[in-house]
């Protein structure tokens, strides 16, 4: 008999690495099991210590607790180096994934290190946001622009770069960082020089058609994804007077914003949605670069990191931000250093 992935519009490499992986792999998220899912991602994803994440001596690595939004609570930012690099560093200020109601900062760092870090010469910091349905909008994004307001204030202390700091993640952590761009563009905040959105969360309307057609294929389905809205926004799920800071999406104006490089796979719930957002930033006169992964779900690279697919998908990210950290550093400088 021919299994859900046989007959699904997944990159053969794919396919034959989720079906490896059986069922558990395309289990929706519903606001029935949620609670037992979080508890269970957090076992399967154990967070590493700093002295882990230090790798014998290969990155200096430290915690760091800054003031958060007024009322909050302090938020946690994650700060990463290669050790022994002198002079200050271009940043990468990470969001991680987990469509907010998962993940952790911790995890994400070990392969923005290897990947990223040591071969473009960057830090990076990366932000634990608290999740929802625990803390609800504007919570997480409140607390992803106090971390990115206190890293640029102290870009002397931190041995960055305050001209050259790309904001980015992935997934809801995309989602994230779509809205922190749209954020520090409203409330004159550090500017950044790009925006790295890896096939990011932006509508929590779910009415587009991939999010009909990927529904029981996509690795994150609209189940999921409803699922981890409703998390999110609570009684203000699909509001019509949802702000865009809420679900990047619903944006009428994207005027202002930094170059965005937005990627996504063509079998996958987002895709319709990440493309749109493209197509509305160059309506609106910015600058984006997109790539549609064929035959590649939600999460590819993570599930098939060796796949060809996942191996062009990384080196087009890394050419990227090369390219935009390379830019920036030729421009003349606003901060005197």
């Amino acid at each position: 008999m021919m299994s859900l992935w046989d007959m699904s519009p997944l990159d053969p490499e794919l396919a034959a690495a989720l079906a490896a992986l059986g069922d558990r792999a395309r289990e929706p998220f519903t606001p029935e099991n949620l609670a037992a899912r979080q508890e269970r991602d957090a076992a399967d994803r154990p967070r590493p210590t700093v002295e882990d994440l230090r790798a014998d001596g290969r990155f200096e690595v430290d915690e760091l607790s800054v003031p958060g939004a007024p009322g909050g609570p302090d938020v946690t930012l994650v700060s990463a180096r290669p050790a022994g690099v002198a002079g200050p560093l271009p940043l990468l200020y990470y969001l991680h994934g987990g469509g907010m109601i998962m993940g952790n900062a911790w995890s994400v760092l070990p392969r923005l290190l290897r990947e990223w870090a040591l071969p473009l010469g960057l830090a990076v910091i990366s932000v634990e946001y608290r999740l929802a349905p625990r803390t609800r909008y504007p919570g997480p994004l409140e607390d992803c622009y106090a971390g990115f307001v206190r890293a640029a204030e102290r870009a002397g202390q931190l041995g960055i770069d305050a001209d050259r700091i790309v904001i980015g993640g992935k997934s809801a952590g995309g989602g994230l960082a779509a809205a922190l761009a749209l954020l520090t563009r409203d409330r004159g905040g550090p500017a950044p020089i790009g925006q790295l959105l890896l096939c990011p969360m932006l509508d929590d309307r779910g009415t587009t058609f991939s999010s009909h057609q990927m529904a029981g294929v996509d690795t994150w389905d609209r189940t999921s994804n409803a699922t981890a809205w409703q998390a999110l926004l609570g009684d203000r799920y699909g509001a019509a007077d949802l702000p865009p800071y809420a679900a990047p999406a619903r944006a009428t104006d994207l005027s202002g914003l930094p170059p965005a490089y937005i990627d996504v796979g063509s079998a996958e719930t987002l895709r319709d949605e990440d493309v749109a957002y493209a197509h509305a930033i160059w309506r609106a006169g910015g600058q984006a670069e997109l790539h549609v992964w064929p035959g590649a779900c939600h999460g590819f690279d993570t599930f098939a990191p060796q796949a060809a697919v996942s191996r062009d998908a990384r080196e087009a990210r890394t050419r990227w931000l090369r390219r935009t950290l390379d830019r920036a550093a030729a421009r003349p400088r606003s901060h005197g250093s």
